[in-house]
């Protein structure tokens, strides 16, 4: 190998055939037998490297995932593995031209010299853009959990053995003061199963109460009570908006003085102490979308395209249709001849269709697009130090069936003049149908 009869054309063919494969198998081994034995070892010793890191990481997804999770969750981890892949990918590249170097195909005749010089270049370009390719998603991951989720604050321990989030959509507009929530759903998540409940929660809903600890008792003891459209729940964060002054460390702590109103509005008419917040921006909703291809709706009746007051445009026709991101947006959002109890009902509908969307396949070739999407669209006061632990309780809701409460006058709701003791009473009973629903078991490996 290190010192070959250069004039012995089979000699030489055998040569280039076995430094391509093994240097392929084993990056480095062509160096080692063939040319400089120290960049050898170095890509042996990466490549040992990188294969028990690997195997630990598979071992941890079985036996201990949320460790995992948590090192690969923050800025810091992500950016440890960025670096390793790429420098992984660099030195295979280095590796692969010079095992091509190694191979002398000036001495290799006939068509053993272009098949030779074919294989080393696909076996030394494809692993390393796979590498390549990997530290562009994790690069991109970097970014996401950097842009979208607080750098400090400690990890929070569940409530009641639940984490509870108040998931908003936002509605602003050049004819609106502010941001008004067009949706606001409580979700609530066993931190043992990942039993899931989620919890309607009407934006016309007036009389929101508060609790004495929060800000907006001292103006409204009462509850949320006046008589214009400005007291509907959702006009909370229009208020907390001008009074700045009700939650000063809003903004330091990753949210705004809106948001906080909302926020302990809803948990007066919930009674659930909400944790954290999660607001969707609905415009950025439709790139979303978008970039998942559209999303598949069963259509029940005719949806019209038109702002509420004006000329339909067009139509959302009855049948199972693949909406775009304008379309499905129109969907949700329709007014024009629609209750907001209706609305609610399609709203559930996209945000369900959203989630199945979510496969591995469409994950993985369309990464890159969606998580651009979804910083653009999401704000959160979830800090870095629990993505991994919510992520691992997020794969086990996935599995099983998510528990829905909507309290609108079907539920025997009263939305102008709500009785809080019965939405209470309503909302204990959805919790305790969630944690009382069977976690799925996986379908065990069948033996070989």
């Amino acid at each position: 190998m290190r010192h070959p009869n250069t004039g012995d054309a089979a000699v030489m063919q055998r040569r280039g055939w076995w430094l391509v494969a093994i240097g392929f198998l084993l990056p480095g081994s062509a160096q080692v037998l063939a040319g400089n034995r120290r960049l050898g070892r170095v890509g042996i010793v990466a490549t040992i490297a990188l294969v028990a890191l690997v195997a630990v990481a598979a071992i941890l997804w079985v036996a201990w995932r949320g460790a995992l999770l948590a090192l690969v969750g923050t800025v810091a981890g992500l950016l440890v593995v960025e670096v390793v892949l790429i420098a992984y990918a660099v030195l295979w590249l280095v590796l692969g031209l010079d095992t091509l170097r190694l191979a002398r195909l000036p001495s290799v005749r006939g068509r053993a010299r272009a098949g030779i010089a074919a294989l080393a270049i696909v076996a030394t370009v494809a692993p390393a853009a796979l590498a390549g390719y990997g530290a562009s998603l994790v690069d991109t991951s970097r970014t996401v959990v950097a842009d979208l989720f607080q750098a400090s604050g400690p990890p929070v321990e569940p409530i009641d053995g639940r984490y509870t989030f108040l998931l908003l959509g936002g509605d602003a507009g050049d004819d609106r003061v502010g941001l008004r929530a067009d949706s606001m759903t409580v979700v609530t998540v066993n931190a043992e199963t990942g039993a899931a409940t989620m919890i309607g929660v009407p934006r016309n809903m007036r009389n929101a109460p508060f609790s004495e600890g929060s800000p907006m008792w001292g103006p409204w003891p009462n509850g949320f009570d006046c008589e214009s459209s400005d007291c509907l729940l959702n006009g909370t964060y229009t208020y907390g908006e001008a009074h700045p002054e009700l939650y000063p460390d809003a903004v330091a702590n990753g949210s705004s003085p809106g948001i906080e109103a909302t926020r302990d509005a809803v948990e007066g008419v919930t009674g659930v102490p909400l944790q954290f917040f999660v607001l969707v921006d609905m415009h950025g909703f439709e790139d979303l979308i978008d970039a998942l291809g559209g999303i598949e709706i069963e259509v029940t009746e005719r949806v019209p395209i038109a702002i509420e007051g004006e000329p339909v445009r067009e139509w959302i026709e009855p049948g199972t249709r693949t909406l775009d991101g304008h379309d499905a947006l129109w969907y949700a959002r329709s007014r024009a001849g629609s209750s907001d109890y209706a609305r609610m009902a399609r709203q559930r509908q996209v945000q369900e269709a959203l989630v199945a969307n979510f496969t591995p396949d469409v994950l993985l070739t369309k990464y890159s697009e969606l998580a651009s999407a979804g910083v653009d669209m999401v704000e959160t006061d979830i800090p870095q130090s629990m993505v991994g632990s919510l992520s691992e309780l997020a794969l086990e809701t996935r599995r099983s069936e998510i528990t829905n409460l909507e309290l609108v006058p079907d539920s025997g709701v009263n939305t102008g003049d709500p009785d809080f003791e019965q939405i209470h009473a309503m909302v204990q009973q959805a919790l305790a149908a969630a944690d009382a629903v069977p976690t799925p078991t996986p379908t065990p490996t069948p033996s070989p």
